[in-house]
């Protein structure tokens, strides 16, 4: 995770992002100390990346990388604005002493990338249409070793596939079929016959961009129909507000970057 210390929307790089409104960025650091200690106290160790002025978009520290099992492919991203962060995430990892790949290929981690371990001997599932290329797909799939299924993303409001799925155990997968193309929506209805299907109330609430341990699910406070949906289906969901995180295209999910080693 990376504080928002240096938090603004002072650019415009996706529908959620208003330049003309104000951010709290003192609320935005107070609502990720509480998101980061909920994961603390859930029983989870959080890594600390040091923000950077001039990034500030840094705080989504999802976009830096992908990493499974002990192996990273880095992040390229796709809009100048947000370049140099690369750096950064590439730094911490080789710091850790991770094997770190570097792309050639423009995408954004874990922004489009998802990994869930146990379905089908383990699957990569990657969104394009928007910020990743296709390409970078094959990458990481050589990169990683694991395969990959590709995802088109169809509408600009989820231009990333962490807004528009997470896996919620290791597997199975919570998603907005309306966000994917028809094609995308049957090839995960084949993968994930029992998936919890999000509608698009839940997935305007950012109730899409969370992180799950398995057991207990992580969410937007404002995705409250998801919420009962996960815990119907056996799952215990733990609401946090992250309303001046919205502001900049982002929620749980996109604050954080799961480190599987």
């Amino acid at each position: 995770m990376c504080s928002p210390e240096h938090f603004a929307v002072e650019y415009a790089i996706n529908p959620w992002m208003d330049v003309t409104t104000p951010v709290d960025r003192d609320l935005a650091v107070k609502q990720w100390d509480r998101l980061r200690e909920t994961l603390v106290g859930l029983g989870h160790d959080v890594h600390l990346l040091t923000p950077e002025p001039g990034l500030p978009d840094m705080v989504y520290a999802a976009n830096g990388a992908f990493m499974v099992d002990g192996s990273v492919y880095g992040a390229r991203f796709k809009h100048e604005q947000r370049a140099a962060e690369a750096a950064a995430h590439h730094a911490f990892y080789e710091a850790q002493g991770w094997r770190f790949i570097a792309p050639s290929e423009t995408n954004e981690g874990e922004g489009d990338f998802a990994y869930v371990p146990e379905a089908h001997g383990g699957l990569i599932l990657a969104g394009h249409g928007f910020r990743t290329e296709v390409p970078a797909h094959a990458e990481a799939q050589e990169a990683l070793g694991r395969p990959v299924v590709s995802l088109r993303l169809i509408d600009p409001r989820f231009y990333h596939l962490d807004v528009a799925l997470a896996a919620i155990d290791d597997s199975n997968v919570v998603y907005f079929p309306g966000a994917f193309s028809a094609a995308s929506q049957r090839v995960l209805t084949q993968l994930f016959p029992d998936a919890v299907l999000a509608d698009d109330e839940d997935a305007m609430a950012f109730g899409l961009n969370l992180v799950s341990d398995g057991a207990n699910v992580v969410l937007n406070s404002e995705a409250t129909r998801l919420a009962g949906k996960l815990k119907a289906a056996g799952y215990h969901p733990v609401p946090v507000e992250l309303g001046e995180l919205k502001k900049g295209g982002g929620s749980v999910k996109c604050c954080i970057a799961e480190l599987r080693h």
